[in-house]
């Protein structure tokens, strides 16, 4: 009954195998073997155009090189407060960007309000140098209360950007969850939408350790293989990234995973509300399920095996708990089971 984080889940079986299959063999290092060459244009095939695709090993590394990558003197660059690139990513963002700043703002779910938004940019006038300059603004799909940006508040966000001339970076480390969720392309949740960079990631979704930054105009990546090299994340045997991807693409391996944790969670909350042992905090809409417990409760169910990490309350949910209460994240993957959720559930009373 591990509900702490898709990260604990393994790898999926055919994605080890074809480790195990590309792992006899020579091929040609740092991105260059004809695996790796496939591997770009199954990118382009996924997205319906050419992008410049740059294989690193972590999440965090994509977001502060994605950042780094469209960064200027003064940068300034926006995400939501409970952002991974602002919560947990130790500083990095700042540090690949060399003193680059990020900016907090507001919003229900995770999601970007585009009021607030546009509020804090307004707070750098481009005359003010002493403020710094906007550079960017970042959306996490799905988001990291598991909530999902849908195609008209992308594209808001998007006219906010083109108006002031930022580029618009999604950190994707769960964005197969929410493709599957919305039931749209990838194409139609992303460039189409006017996200210009991404994180995409796929280790939370059976893989190993694979992410891919995207780069949906190939001409704006010019200085990306030096800032990869720059920031010790071109990999000599990338093929090993490359071999993931090829087994996460093939037959749609990698959306079925991702409709199979979406399932469990679906199903884990649907259990909570029945059990009347828990309440929601909100609805969960990929992997993610949030609610809110008696604390002792909480407790007892993990002496008995359960997994499961305590939340920190966002802002507009602080005051809507008790003394003895405590809100939890549970985090489904495509290794939980119908019978795990089961048992959970049982356990739950």
């Amino acid at each position: 009954m591990y509900f702490s984080s898709d990260n604990w889940a393994g790898a999926h079986p055919r994605i080890a195998e074809s480790l195990s299959r590309h792992a006899e063999g020579f091929a040609a290092a740092y991105g260059t073997s004809a695996l790796d060459r496939r591997m770009e244009q199954k990118f382009n095939d996924i997205f319906e155009r050419e992008v410049a695709v740059f294989f690193v090993g972590t999440g965090t590394a994509a977001n502060s090189l994605s950042l780094a990558a469209v960064n200027r003197p003064g940068g300034v660059a926006f995400c939501h407060r409970g952002a991974h690139m602002f919560v947990d990513e130790c500083g990095a963002p700042e540090l690949f960007t060399h003193g680059s700043r990020l900016v907090p703002v507001d919003g229900a779910l995770g999601k970007l309000d585009p009021v607030h938004l546009r509020q804090e940019i307004d707070r750098f006038p481009p005359d003010f140098v002493h403020a710094g300059r906007p550079i960017a603004v970042s959306v996490t799909q799905a988001t990291e209360v598991g909530a999902v940006y849908t195609a008209d508040e992308l594209d808001t966000i998007a006219a906010i950007c083109r108006e002031h001339g930022l580029s618009l970076h999604m950190d994707g480390a769960r964005f197969a969850n929410a493709l599957v969720h919305l039931g749209l392309s990838p194409a139609e949740l992303t460039w189409k939408r006017g996200v210009d960079i991404m994180s995409f990631g796929a280790t939370k979704n059976g893989c190993w350790c694979a992410v891919a930054l995207v780069v949906f105009d190939p001409d704006r990546a010019a200085d990306l293989p030096y800032i990869q090299k720059r920031a010790a994340h071109l990999f000599s045997k990338s093929r090993f990234i490359s071999a993931q991807f090829e087994a996460y693409f093939k037959d749609d391996l990698w959306l079925r995973m991702a409709e199979a944790a979406n399932a469990r969670a679906q199903q884990l909350q649907a259990g909570l509300v029945a059990s009347g042992k828990a309440r929601l905090a909100w609805p969960a809409d990929a992997n993610e399920v949030f609610a809110i417990l008696d604390r002792r409760h909480a407790d007892a169910i993990r002496q008995k095996g359960a997994q499961f990490h305590d939340w920190v309350p966002p802002h507009d949910l602080q005051d809507t708990l008790g003394d003895d209460e405590v809100l939890v994240r549970f985090v489904t993957s495509f290794a939980l089971t119908e019978d795990h959720v089961t048992t959970f559930l049982d356990l739950l009373g």
